[in-house]
């Protein structure tokens, strides 16, 4: 024992005798690697839903009704909407709250190797495979598995996942024992799944096993009556961590937060208050140069939100019928951005609040063919086509 032995025999001894032990063994050791995993990849945010306007409370309803189920759920939101945080609370008010919530960023797996992080792999299934390796869906046996941004997964593991829906059931990577797992499913997305599957990029079947229950997260522009609630939480969370003094906002700061366009969401909003209270210092109030927010500055912020619709719609009041929808509003706004920066998408995401991968997406979902990137910003003639199309914006037709 001393020497790592789980346990020990005493003979005579009989064949069930070390059935039962070797369940034991195997039991502790299940247990072992999801204690491990949890403590290196999960359990850091355990916030709660935060918001008081109608459409937040829609959604705290909307999750205390389908907690208590065994429902699929998919959750659907721009990036800094707190998807992630959606999926917790499912787990934490359901009946499986006791067992372990697995997480797997889909997006950040390499092909290659994310049916062996679902699924797991034999000993010697491919070069590399020095041991058995359990997956994600074994770990979360008893639990629940979030799928994060499953929109990234490839066609050919999206047949596989569809059987573990269906059946769940599995065979590891070079593996030909059936596994079976007690599992509930939950996923995010910042995508329209809907889009996806009708460019065939998403299997049909598969997002129907998934959209059984559907959560949409609306963007905090939608909501902006939770910004001045939201920042004066995360003031407080922010001067607790750093130790700084900074205990509430001005007037001016709280202009600028309200008519700021917010394209990161609440993920977004917590940054700039943390950053504001770091360089706050020791002074006890946010001003609007601690925001750090480009563009708009004190006062100005008061006019901003005229100036802002006269800028991205200025036909408006010229023509009060052909006022712009959301969608060209903010598809006028990224190809301002990339006309720029010169068509450097690391830069025009920086400028936009997001992150790149964010922007391919949307200039996917915004059919927007990708010009040649220019770091340096000396790419006239696509610049030249970029303000061409924020004047006139053209959706192309499907096909």
């Amino acid at each position: 024992m001393r020497n790592g032995a789980f346990d020990y025999l005493i003979k005579p001894f009989s064949l069930n005798q070390i059935d039962v032990l070797l369940k034991k063994a195997d039991e502790f050791t299940h247990l072992l690697r999801v204690n491990q995993f949890l403590s290196k990849d999960g359990g850091e945010d355990t916030r709660q839903l935060l918001g008081r306007s109608e459409a937040m409370e829609e959604v705290r309803r909307l999750v205390r009704q389908v907690a208590r189920t065994q429902a699929t759920v998919l959750i659907q939101g721009e990036s800094g909407t707190g998807k992630e945080l959606v999926a917790r609370a499912l787990h934490f008010e359901s009946p499986r709250a006791s067992a372990p919530l697995i997480r797997v960023n889909c997006a950040a797996v390499p092909e290659n190797l994310i049916e062996s992080e679902f699924f797991g792999h034999e000993k010697g299934a491919f070069t590399g495979a020095l041991n058995k390796r359990e997956g994600r869906f074994e770990l979360a046996h008893g639990g629940t598995i979030l799928l994060d941004e499953i929109s990234e997964v490839s066609t050919a593991v999206q047949a596989k996942l569809l059987r573990v829906l269906q059946e769940r059931e599995f065979e590891r990577v070079g593996g030909s024992r059936t596994i079976k797992v007690d599992v509930r499913v939950l996923a995010t997305t910042n995508r329209r799944l809907e889009q996806n599957v009708e460019r065939k990029e998403f299997r049909e079947d598969l997002f129907f096993r998934l959209n059984v229950v559907p959560i949409h997260l609306p963007p905090l522009r939608e909501h902006r009556e939770d910004i001045l609630f939201l920042a004066e939480k995360f003031l407080v969370l922010a001067a607790r961590k750093h130790g700084c003094a900074a205990h509430h906002i001005s007037e001016d700061c709280a202009a600028v937060l309200m008519h700021h366009a917010w394209p990161g969401n609440v993920r977004e909003l917590q940054n700039v208050i943390e950053r504001a209270v770091i360089l706050a210092g020791e002074s006890r109030c946010i001003e609007p140069p601690h925001l750090c927010l480009t563009g708009v500055q004190g006062a100005q912020a008061l006019s901003c939100e005229t100036s802002r619709v006269s800028f991205l719609a200025p036909e408006a009041s010229a023509k009060p019928n052909s006022f712009p929808t959301l969608q060209e509003v903010e598809k006028r706004h990224i190809l301002a951005a990339l006309e720029l920066c010169g068509n450097n998408r690391t830069q025009s995401a920086k400028r936009l609040g997001i992150s790149v991968r964010t922007l391919r997406n949307k200039l996917n979902d915004y059919r927007i063919a990708p010009a040649e990137e220019n770091g340096e910003g000396k790419a006239a003639g696509s610049a030249t086509s970029a303000s061409q199309a924020r004047s006139e914006p053209r959706i192309p037709q499907a096909g």
